[in-house]
């Protein structure tokens, strides 16, 4: 009887695109019952904070809140250089401030809207426009019809509204990613694959051999995926589509801590994201850093 492994991964191309293959059989599953689930980032990292998943997909925001109880896989994630949320705003030349805005002779501080308050978005934002703004954490689907509707000042945008903004006529404040790459010059960890320790170090390789398996398969066979994206995209063009995968799908993503030809490695940016947050006083000052699970 095979071993059922409850995991849960987000709607996003880059990970539709990266488990492809094991979710449609084309790859060896390492004799484990892979059960999938398919959510919002945000609902994902609830789920895994609850408990509920032997493996998921999380912010690594989230999964620093865990790390005493989860680490995160080698194979899979989502980080890089010129991959980071944009801070939008339905008008051009306007930024957040500490200032409160006359709307119609009222004074208030503006609306942010983040996609969900354990995303490593909302965490960005608040590392680099600390205090500035009112932050109201909504599904990423709702925030750039809420700018164009006026019910919002600023939001930090991910996934494909990364690439299709202006389109929608909305003006770019700030790369949240560019601003993480000038402090740091390191890439930006965004997500991970997230396993809890409890599992042992065998599951962790194995399952971490069948994501690795999967991620090469949809790399060896990108037409065959488009399918499988399209499925649970919120933006269908194979051209956005590709884009997106292009960008967060990487030597990063096949291998956190052996990214062929990078200067710097994923668990060195990881260490540096949980010092960000416990300088920020989002994590205790002792919190531990994320383990890498899955190799050695």
């Amino acid at each position: 009887m095979k071993r059922s492994i409850r995991i849960g991964i987000s709607t996003c191309p880059n990970d539709t695109f990266a488990f492809h293959g094991l979710m449609n059989g084309k790859v060896d599953c390492q004799g484990l019952d892979f059960r999938f689930e398919l959510l919002d980032v945000e609902q994902l990292n609830r789920l895994l904070l609850a408990g509920e998943f032997d493996v998921a997909k999380a912010s690594f925001h989230a999964a620093l809140l865990l790390s005493e109880s989860v680490g995160v896989l080698d194979a899979g994630s989502a980080l890089g250089f010129g991959v980071g949320p944009l801070l939008l705003a339905a008008k051009v030349d306007c930024s957040p401030s500490g200032d409160f805005f006359d709307v119609n002779g009222t004074k208030r501080q503006p609306i942010v809207l983040c996609p969900g308050a354990h995303t490593t978005a909302n965490l960005l934002y608040r590392l680099f426009f600390p205090g500035m703004g009112s932050i109201e954490n909504v599904v990423f689907s709702d925030i750039m019809p809420r700018l164009k509707s006026g019910q919002a000042d600023f939001g930090v945008c991910i996934h494909e509204g990364r690439f299709t903004y202006r389109e929608e006529g909305l003006a770019r404040v700030a790369d949240l990613g560019e601003l993480w790459e000038r402090e740091t010059n390191a890439p930006l960890p965004l997500g991970g694959i997230m396993a809890r320790h409890e599992l042992g170090g065998e599951l962790h390789r194995k399952i971490n051999v069948a994501i690795r398996a999967s991620i090469d398969y949809g790399l060896t066979h990108r037409s065959e995926t488009v399918a499988t994206m399209k499925r649970y995209a919120q933006e269908f063009s194979e051209n956005v589509l590709f884009a997106h995968v292009d960008l967060y799908v990487n030597d990063w993503t096949v291998s956190l801590s052996a990214a062929s030809g990078a200067s710097v490695d994923g668990r060195k940016a990881l260490g540096l994201l949980c010092e960000k947050a416990r300088q920020a006083q989002v994590v205790a000052a002792h919190h531990p850093n994320l383990q890498i699970l899955g190799v050695g």
